[in-house]
């Protein structure tokens, strides 16, 4: 952790140590580190504890990215984002300390459901466009909307979890970076991009929340990149989905980014106002 980051008090309530927290069972691993419900000795309250290995961050070369990744999060305050309550680190580790999300992934659901509901996508891609409404108002690009990357709550709330290749900017971005079948046509032909990839990943999304996988996806990297820069979009026949679905993800799987729909006119669409649970919950 270097000076800048460990100087940005402004970001925690206090000075957190591993003290403070009774360690529970293991919620995840990843690549850089694992991840524990724990409980706050002082509050009862549980949260989430994310520790990334130093060793890690160093041989990836990720320190820039992860003290973004930080950064960000924990600035960002939205119903439908997880949230990032502070940070703090030892000679080995990183700890990040973050909102539980009582459901876990909702890749996991979309796999054992093997798709949703018009009701669950409306309500998901519902959520999911108000919480990026709310992130580019604040100037930032996700650029890595998925389903490994988005938490369900007690409730069924949908919380992005991930922002790992997010980007606080008001400029127009080149790196190439995301998940390959969500990625938009401008970033597979390295041309510059901005807000308007995230809302191609909502037509993704949508997608594959309807049909249980993605619309581009193919048998190798390659065939996947030619079907997203020829947009090659079709509508299996099962299972019957709504006339109102299609003209939605037809209207955000657009080559042209600015032809894109808004993400004000998503929410105004009939079939987000006909199926989307304005509560934003759902029973799965």
């Amino acid at each position: 952790m270097d000076t800048k980051t460990a100087e940005r008090e402004d970001n925690r309530k206090r000075e957190w140590s591993l003290q403070d927290f009774e360690i529970g069972r293991p919620l995840g691993k990843g690549k850089f580190g694992r991840v524990y419900l724990v409980r706050e000795v002082e509050s009862k309250h549980p949260v989430a504890l994310k520790i990334i290995f130093k060793e890690q961050i160093e041989k990836y070369k990720i320190q820039h990215q992860l003290r973004r990744e930080m950064e960000i999060q924990s600035s960002l305050r939205h119903p439908n984002i997880l949230r990032l309550y502070g940070w703090f680190h030892d000679d080995e580790r990183i700890f990040l300390i973050l909102e539980y999300a009582h459901r876990g992934e909702l890749y996991r659901e979309l796999r054992k459901h093997r798709r949703f509901t018009e009701q669950q996508a409306a309500t998901y891609i519902a959520s999911l466009t108000n919480a990026l409404a709310y992130c580019h108002e604040n100037h930032v690009i996700h650029r890595d909307i998925k389903p490994e990357n988005l938490l369900l709550d007690h409730e069924g709330r949908l919380k992005i979890g991930d922002f790992g290749w997010s980007v606080q900017s008001r400029s127009k971005r080149h790196t190439m970076c995301g998940t390959l079948d969500y990625l938009a046509p401008e970033m597979v032909e390295n041309k510059e991009h901005d807000y308007a990839v995230d809302n191609w990943t909502l037509g993704i999304l949508c997608y594959e929340f309807l049909y249980g996988a993605p619309p581009f996806e193919a048998e190798s990297q390659k065939d996947t990149f030619r079907r997203i820069m020829k947009v090659d979009l079709s509508f299996p026949s099962a299972p019957s989905i709504s006339a109102e679905a299609k003209h939605l993800i037809s209207r955000l799987l657009v080559k042209d980014s600015s032809k894109r729909l808004s993400l004000q006119k998503i929410m105004e669409h009939p079939w987000i106002i006909k199926n989307a649970n304005p509560r934003g919950t759902c029973d799965i």
